[in-house]
């Protein structure tokens, strides 16, 4: 398997908190997930990836040292908040990408917003979050991007545009030279078409895995309190527990290993952000 990404030993420390050291892979032709509980270093990695931030370690797109940046004429980013002046109307961002990159293709980026009925003559500011998400779509496919970089975009929308976004993301890794790298807190949406999975706590990469893999390495373990002294013989990950009952997350288990009066459950993704760490 091939990497499109190739992050070594990954670290920036802002005193308060620290990022790594990391180092991981994101494979050419997938779409890879990146998931942690807010503030756990998400951000702070996707700009790392950008070159929006100093850093140290070494990050490779396509085998080439990033430092040289030419890489980014090749990604399409969708972020949060709209990269864009809140002034602009679309015929100025069409001027600026224009000059932003190379393979600017005008007259694919004005199909795309007639397609996603965006209108013209509106400024950034006027545009609604989920025409702003598609018009940085409409961006990222008119200048030929093979790599996508989203931090959070589906936060706020609906979930009839989180479902159209995610299927665009689908259809743009249909071509195999085209990666997805999807951070969110919105674990549905990696859950519809995620086939990597990174997760990112405190800091550091707990996971990077596919998504089979992932889902078959953590458990969660249900009790009443009379069954709190049966998890001494786990490594439990996080714990959620009430004067009546308990759940708690473990990890690479097996049925030999279960005690009984506990029941065991698959989690999903949205489970075991909200039971990792988690103390009481």
């Amino acid at each position: 398997m091939i990497n499109k990404i190739e992050v070594k030993n990954l670290k920036k420390n802002y005193g308060s908190f620290t990022l790594g050291p990391n180092s991981f892979g994101i494979k050419k032709g997938f779409i890879t997930g990146f998931i942690g509980k807010n503030g756990m270093g998400k951000t702070t990695t996707i700009k790392s990836l950008l070159s929006l931030i100093n850093y140290e370690g070494e990050i490779f797109v396509d085998g080439k040292d990033s430092k040289d940046l030419d890489y980014l004429q090749d990604v399409g980013i969708i972020m949060d908040d709209s990269f864009l002046s809140k002034d602009w109307n679309i015929y100025l961002v069409n001027e600026a990408m224009k000059c932003g990159y190379k393979n600017w293709n005008e007259e694919k980026f004005f199909e795309y917003l007639n397609q996603f009925e965006i209108e013209k003559n509106k400024k950034i500011k006027e545009l609604s979050r989920g025409m702003k998400i598609k018009l940085m779509f409409s961006i990222a496919l008119s200048h030929g991007a093979n790599l996508l970089i989203l931090d959070e975009p589906t936060s706020g929308l609906d979930p009839s545009m989180r479902d159209e976004l995610t299927d665009m993301l689908k259809e743009f890794v249909e071509d195999e030279n085209n990666t997805v790298l999807f951070s969110t807190h919105i674990t549905e949406d990696l859950d519809r078409i995620a086939d990597y999975i990174i997760f990112i706590d405190r800091g550091k990469i707990i996971d990077d895995c596919s998504k089979e893999e992932f889902e078959e390495r953590y458990f969660v373990l249900k009790g009443g309190e009379e069954d709190l002294k049966l998890l001494e013989k786990y490594e439990v990950l996080g714990i959620k527990s009430s004067s009546t009952y308990f759940e708690a997350l473990v990890k690479n288990i097996t049925e030999e290993n279960i005690s009984e009066g506990l029941i065991v459950e698959k989690p999903d993704i949205n489970k075991v952000l909200v039971l990792y760490g988690r103390k009481k």
